[in-house]
């Protein structure tokens, strides 16, 4: 991989990124991880979204490990992460994943938890398991299921032609489907690095098959919903309002059923918070997470 400096606005190359963790060996499975920060840092997990990687969460590292010990990891057919084909990729396996990492790692089970798009239903799985949470950080995210409104790549993908279309699916088409997700002007560079860390280990061969997280959403909704809202844990929002999947019409539903939660509605910011508006995600973040 050819490397360049970073962008700007703090987002490291991915090859830097991936130079900063490690393969694990997990299940029969090796998965990519990153530890972050102080030794001592009380500890928080980043969860990150479809399509891409933990490199999402690159401009709001630093601050972060100001104060907390944080783990990254890419979900299994994910970044850097193993691909195998013909998998199911299922969320209560990436749930598995979660713990066994903290486990290899020896970094405390629980603690807190910072969850985006297809990690917030990760996240709600781990609610449902009683993890020892202490509070959690949603970025948009089908944390209702009904209110999730797939864009057009996504149920092409989700639909009977979806293994045709992985078949051909380049980075650069990969790259045009996420740039209508993003309200606020994005760099190329950063675009193109999202679609690569899907890309990376021939893994959009395997599009159509993660994409299937969007049905076990639906069928597990009770599960997860009623863990997301029983778990009586401090919650902080900071969401996109401009997101076409999961923007202002979600929060109006989280301002109703979370009255006392941190919220950052984010006015002109799309899907990617911690991208699109990585100074104020960091700092909403930073606060919530040190009470």
């Amino acid at each position: 991989m050819t490397a360049r400096p970073p962008v700007a606005g703090g987002w490291p190359p991915y090859a830097e990124w991936l130079a900063g963790g490690r393969r694990l060996g997990s299940a029969g499975r090796e998965v990519f991880v990153r530890v972050d920060g102080p030794a001592d840092g009380a500890p928080v997990t980043l969860l990150h979204g479809f399509p891409s990687s933990s490199h999402d969460w690159a401009p709001v590292l630093p601050a972060l490990t100001a104060r907390h010990r944080v783990l990254s990891l890419d979900f299994l057919g994910f970044g850097d992460s193993d691909k195998p084909a013909g998998h199911r990729y299922d969320l209560f396996e990436q749930a598995d994943l979660v713990e066994e990492a903290w486990r290899a790692v020896e970094f405390p089970a629980g603690g807190a938890l910072v969850a985006h798009d297809y990690g917030v239903t990760v996240a709600q799985e781990l609610l449902a398991r009683g993890v020892p949470l202490e509070r959690v950080a949603w970025l948009n995210g089908g944390v209702y299921p009904d209110l999730h409104r797939p864009v057009p790549a996504q149920e092409a993908l989700a639909g009977p032609g979806g293994a045709e279309l992985a078949a051909v699916l380049t980075p650069d088409m990969l790259a045009d489907a996420l740039r209508p997700l993003l309200h606020r002007p994005v760099p190329d560079e950063i675009v193109n690095d999202l679609a690569n860390a899907a890309a990376r280990r021939d893994g959009l061969r395997n599009a159509h098959l993660l994409i299937g997280y969007m049905e076990q959403r639906r069928e597990n909704a009770d599960r997860w919903v009623s863990a997301f809202e029983g778990s009586g844990l401090p919650y902080g929002f900071v969401w996109g309002m401009r997101d076409p999947v999961s923007g202002g019409h979600v929060m109006q539903r989280l301002q109703e059923r979370f009255p006392d939660a941190s919220i950052t509605p984010l006015q002109d910011v799309g899907h990617y918070p911690q991208v699109e508006a990585p100074e104020e995600t960091a700092i909403a973040l930073a606060t919530f997470l040190t009470p």
